[in-house]
């Protein structure tokens, strides 16, 4: 299969999944063991080649297939709970892992068997992912890692981990970086959980002491960490601010729904707000669309990182919104519990929460500022800020 460009194609692709469910009652069957045929059956993410959960057809060809589970009231996989497997681990590890790494690591990473977290970021690189210091050196078959992580989401619940290392401080820091998976069970993982500013603590701090990785474990050349990284950046970026959203979805919604509900809130001023607010709410969505047709012809870009610069935004200026309307009682909190959940329930907590909450949109997944440069580069096509460390080994630079 080609394509999907014709209704032919489509339905061919209905049939099958009919098909599958003909053979594979759901009504009866363990969800787990659902989806383990689903996968198996190259109906899991159907752009992935044969034998990995797909059967080789353009990445449109998904929302035909998952329309049809649906439909059908089949059970899902989550892809809330397991976003960073699905959207950063699994096309990383489709473009840089080995065969054998494929098929160990991407059925029961889409099945929700393993959950993944994202070591990157760290106490002294902040935004600067190039600049880490966590140290893998090689030991005969293994690397040996030490070093500190943090904001780490999902930590605390993670099987596997993709994880960025500095293997040569010999060279500039962009170079001498080498990605592996990192198992979260293994001895010399400790897992700490960062209390945030809602009283959640979703992130966490990860120390890797003495960490054993086999060689067998990493993903890409020794050397090539950095453009692992990027790819797996590009596709995070995608994976935030290109999800599909139907009009007055999401933030946009509940302030809209809380305006129509409490005539009593409103004033002239809050109405202007609110309304161009919405509209570059639907802006965004509709720019979501059109990254998700670039993705499907297998041209993703930094129009992601636009994306999810949006969303960051829209969030923040929309919760501040929605308190503002509430006044006194948009100041109500409902429980400050110490809690660690797998995902965070944006729009399921009260308004106090949700502007709390939305101060993290602007740092996690790419902080604004870095994002803005990616823009201004490599869509804008701007003059590249001066970098007096392109050239300077990592050891030898100032910290």
């Amino acid at each position: 299969m080609s394509t999907v460009d014709s209704e032919g194609d489509a339905e061919d692709l209905r049939s099958r999944v009919r098909e599958f469910l003909r053979e594979h009652d759901h009504t009866v069957m363990e969800p787990l063991d659902f989806l383990r045929a689903r996968f198996d059956a190259g109906l899991a993410w159907v752009h992935f080649p044969a034998g990995l959960g797909g059967i080789g057809a353009p990445r449109a060809a998904q929302a035909v297939v998952d329309a049809e589970f649906e439909a059908a009231g089949a059970p899902d996989n989550n892809p809330r709970r397991i976003g960073i497997g699905l959207g950063m681990a699994a096309p990383t590890i489709l473009q840089f892992g080995t065969e054998e790494q494929q098929r160990r690591f991407l059925r029961p990473l889409w099945t929700g068997e393993e959950v993944w977290c994202q070591l990157f970021s760290e106490p002294g690189a902040g935004s600067d992912l190039a600049a880490l210091g966590t140290r893998a050196v090689r030991d005969g078959s293994d690397w040996v890692v030490e070093g500190q992580k943090v904001w780490t989401s999902g930590a605390h619940v993670a099987r596997w981990a993709i994880l960025v290392t500095r293997t040569d401080p010999e060279v500039p820091k962009h170079q001498g970086m080498t990605y592996f998976v990192c198992d979260m069970t293994a001895p010399g993982v400790e897992v700490r959980p960062l209390r945030q500013i809602t009283g959640e603590a979703e992130f966490n701090e990860v120390f890797l002491n003495g960490v054993r990785i086999p060689d067998a474990q990493r993903l890409g050349e020794i050397g090539d960490g950095w453009r692992v990284a990027q790819a797996t950046l590009m596709n995070e970026r995608v994976a935030i601010g290109g999800r599909p959203t139907p009009r007055e979805g999401g933030m946009v919604g509940v302030v809209a729904q809380t305006w129509r509900e409490r005539p009593e809130l409103r004033t002239p001023e809050l109405h202007d707000r609110l309304l161009r607010l919405w509209v570059e709410a639907e802006a965004a969505r509709l720019a979501g669309d059109r990254l998700r047709q670039q993705l499907a012809v297998g041209r993703p870009g930094p129009e992601g990182s636009a994306m999810k610069l949006a969303f960051a935004r829209l969030s923040q200026e929309l919760s501040a919104l929605e308190v503002e309307l509430l006044g006194e009682e948009g100041l109500r909190y409902d429980d400050w519990t110490l809690r660690r959940p797998d995902l965070v329930d944006f729009t399921g907590r009260e308004a106090g929460y949700r502007y709390l909450r939305a101060k993290g949109n602007s740092i996690e997944g790419g902080t604004s500022e870095v994002l803005r440069n990616i823009i201004a580069e490599r869509v804008l096509g701007l003059p590249t800020e001066p970098r007096a460390d392109k050239d300077v080994a990592w050891k030898d630079l100032p910290r």
